[in-house]
């Protein structure tokens, strides 16, 4: 996921070790994306909600 942020977007993405099982996305301090009972969300998903709550440059 790291890789496909920096690679569309060139976003950094700092990756830190959450409890077991545990994925969620944050954009500063807005969670853009996570992890459920359905399992991950598609790559495509995040990505898109990424760019969605980064603003433009």
């Amino acid at each position: 996921m790291a890789a496909q942020l920096k690679q569309d977007l060139g976003v950094i993405a700092e990756l830190t070790v959450g409890s077991s099982g545990e994925f969620t996305v944050w954009v500063d301090d807005q969670k853009v994306a996570e992890k459920t009972w359905r399992g991950f969300p598609d790559p495509d998903d995040v990505v898109d909600a990424v760019r969605d709550a980064t603003p433009p440059t």
